[in-house]
């Protein structure tokens, strides 16, 4: 059976498709060149816009938190662009702990971070350069991803942390109901802290936390929270106050809140006037003294003044008594 074919002028332009049987006219072929072109620069333009695309979102910004192996905080919500350090073509959790290390490690990711494919997935083999055989935890936006090549988007929180409990794996993953905060020197702030659980289904829930002591840069505060995991706390500081929690009854990841506080000039007179009068207390003499001055400029001279005329009344005395007893010895 004959193919389907035109008998036309010029098919000596088509060699390769006479020798197919097949034949196109002049106008054809032209046409069917511009199609191909077309055809290409609509794919070429699409390949241009998805490269846009790309380069738009080649990286994007997370907030990193890491706790070691005692328990410290190392990093508190760092800001990190991630890039595709892998180059496996998409932003992941992977590529921003490699890159928190690379910046704020003392010898970069090489030194403090690894991590490799294991039967759960890409998984971590070191974190802030502590290797204990896997034993380590991780969260975006307070919850437990698959791996580390879960995708990250600009605005996560991750927040990782060593065991510090290789035992009985006690350590529990909590934290605050707001990430941060901006607040002014003096205001009072409330927080609520929770804890990842799991149910009777081993289905993950959140509970408070309670009993446990906040802590501003480090230092206790003494303010313990409720049974449903609030309290209360006051700025008395100025500038980054990195709030945490630590309890004596759990093994707690430390929770962070950064809030950022602007200065108050009226507290910070006030501090100054209670570290016056606190010395007031201590030192009364001198500060009578200053404060005397300093409530009636003029009462020092004026107390000279009245002491030096008292000496020269006691001396005019002194000397009448004296002369009268000499000339009555005289008699």
């Amino acid at each position: 059976m004959q193919p389907f074919t035109f008998y036309v002028d010029n098919c000596a332009l088509l060699p390769e498709l006479t020798a197919a049987g097949l034949y196109f006219t002049k106008g054809e072929f032209i046409m069917k060149k511009i199609i191909a072109f077309t055809s290409a620069f609509l794919m070429s333009c699409s390949a241009l816009s998805f490269s846009v695309s790309a380069a738009e979102t080649e990286s994007v910004r997370v907030y990193v938190t890491i706790s070691d192996g005692s328990g410290n905080l190392c990093l508190t919500q760092e800001a990190v662009d991630v890039t595709d350090t892998d180059g496996d073509g998409v932003l992941t959790i992977n590529d921003a702990l490699y890159l928190a290390h690379e910046f704020d490690f003392e010898g970069g990711a090489a030194a403090g971070y690894a991590a490799s494919e294991t039967q759960y997935g890409l998984s971590l083999m070191k974190l802030w350069g502590v290797e204990n055989g896997g034993s380590y935890g991780y969260y975006v936006n307070n919850a437990s991803p698959m791996s580390l090549a879960d995708t990250v988007k600009d605005g996560d929180y991750i927040n990782a942390y060593v065991f510090t409990d290789l035992e009985t794996y006690s350590d529990t993953y909590c934290f605050f109901n707001m990430n941060s905060a901006e607040a002014k020197q003096g205001d009072e702030i409330s927080l609520t802290l929770s804890a990842v659980s799991f149910d009777e289904n081993y289905l993950p829930i959140t509970v408070p936390v309670k009993g446990a002591e906040l802590s501003v840069n480090g230092e206790e505060s003494g303010i313990i929270t409720n049974d449903e995991g609030q309290a209360s706390i006051q700025l008395s500081g100025s500038g980054k106050l990195v709030i945490s929690a630590s309890s004596e009854t759990q093994n707690l990841v430390p929770p962070v809140c950064i809030v950022n506080a602007a200065a108050d000039p009226t507290v910070t007179t006030a501090s100054s006037t209670t570290a016056v009068s606190t010395t007031t207390l201590t030192t009364n003499s001198d500060v009578s003294t200053t404060s005397a001055a300093a409530s009636s400029p003029n009462s020092s001279p004026s107390t000279g003044d009245k002491g030096i005329a008292a000496v020269i009344a006691v001396f005019a005395a002194s000397a009448a008594a004296s002369f009268a007893l000499r000339r009555r010895n005289e008699k």
